[in-house]
């Protein structure tokens, strides 16, 4: 048996989606800026799907813009909310200031490097060893040339929620835009981007069940945005280029899908995924589950096996049949330890013996039986050959704030 248990790094395409999708790769291929009927027809499609996206989000569906996916409506959420920034809070500050967390997916924290080469300064708030971003340390570090705040919702690699509510009320309330990457909750647990109280949010389809190369980004009524690239004037001069009508589709269907069937997901995949460490911390030593337990997503497990290799057991285990990873999947390869479990006091060496596993709607009991019938063997194994002492695992180290 195979176990399946990295959905966060992307998901199997839902077999109605992609039946909504096959007409828009086939027979209905226009293009949807054409004024044939051929063109209106796709139009028709991408503009059904705009309000599938928007009902997820509870928004309008003229602030939704449409993407090639969650990266690039990071990109666009931050280098062009701050391209386009004209307050007067920034008058004589020509540097102007974002302000992020440590903890962020690297398509955020990248474009956030950009900035500062572009004369920007950003501050990188530090987060508690739950994860968690406290919001008085935000409200800390706002200057008057304060103008974007860029926080995910749900962390990639450790699932924790952060407390958006309330930073995007300390953000209302400096005058001060807040972007959001949802890209990790979005179709796994209500959002409401007034709720939130977010101007900028940006969704992947590939993390909901739907096609890769597609995403969208939220657009509150009213904020300016500079676009990334330049061509026509497509998704009303916010990202010009013929529109991924078969992608859009997509998404748009596995949007539906994902707000019929939310609640019905969470809670299945939540009481699969508290088995699962329940198991690992009754029956191998030397194991904790990262982050706060509580404040995450329902399908998302972090888990330290001191004095075991991630990368090693992570091929181990794929060997046995069980897919997991050692943190997102964009940084496979890389040589640094994840950046995130640094960032909540993690050791290099933990760090490094960490794996995720996360859980989807296909998950089912018996793949976290078969996972549990080879991992306390190979995390046994890999012990064996590590030269190091292991010692037995203790709650990250309390890191300073902001």
């Amino acid at each position: 048996m195979r176990a399946y248990l990295d959905y966060n790094a992307t998901t199997p395409v839902d077999p109605a989606v992609l039946e909504a999708m096959l007409p828009y790769l086939a027979d209905d291929y226009g293009n949807a800026s054409s004024i044939h009927s051929a063109g209106q027809r796709a139009r028709a499609a991408v503009e059904a799907a705009r309000e599938s996206v928007a009902a997820l989000l509870d928004a309008k569906p003229g602030e939704i813009v449409f993407t090639s996916g969650g990266t690039e409506a990071d990109n666009l959420a931050v280098l062009g909310s701050v391209a386009a920034s004209r307050s007067p809070a920034t008058e004589g500050h020509p540097r102007k200031h974002v302000i992020t967390t440590t903890i962020e997916h690297h398509a955020a924290l990248h474009a956030c490097q950009e900035l500062e080469k572009r004369g920007a300064e950003v501050t990188y708030v530090p987060v508690g060893g739950d994860g968690v971003v406290d919001p008085d340390d935000i409200r800390r570090v706002l200057r008057p040339e304060t103008i974007l705040i860029s926080v995910m919702h749900a962390n990639n690699e450790l699932g924790t929620i952060q407390p958006i509510e309330e930073i995007g009320r300390i953000a209302a309330g400096a005058g001060i835009l807040l972007h959001c990457d949802a890209v990790q909750s979005a179709g796994k647990m209500p959002l409401s981007a007034d709720a939130l109280g977010v101007d900028l949010l940006s969704i992947s389809a590939h993390k909901m069940y739907g096609p890769k190369g597609a995403g969208a980004l939220y657009v509150r009524t009213g904020t300016r945005l500079e676009p990334l690239f330049r061509g026509g004037h497509h998704e009303r001069d916010r990202r010009p280029g013929t529109e991924n009508v078969p992608g859009i589709v997509g998404l748009g269907k596995a949007a539906e899908i994902a707000h019929a069937r939310m609640a019905e997901d969470a809670d299945r995949i939540r009481a699969l995924r508290d088995r699962f460490e329940h198991s690992l911390l009754a029956r191998i030593p030397n194991v904790r589950v990262n982050g706060d337990r509580e404040r995450r997503a329902s399908n998302t497990s972090n888990v330290t096996f001191s004095g075991a290799g991630g990368e090693a057991l992570v091929i181990a285990l794929d060997l046995q049949g069980v897919a997991c990873s050692t943190g997102a999947a964009c940084s496979s390869g890389a040589i640094e330890p994840s950046h995130v479990l640094l960032a909540i006091g993690l050791s290099h060496d933990d760090a490094r013996s960490s794996l995720r596993f996360s859980l989807g709607r296909q998950t089912t009991a018996d793949e976290i039986d078969g996972a549990m019938a080879v991992i306390p063997g190979a995390v046994e194994r890999l012990r064996a050959l590590s030269p190091r002492t292991i010692a037995p695992a203790a709650a990250p180290a309390p890191l300073s704030r902001a």
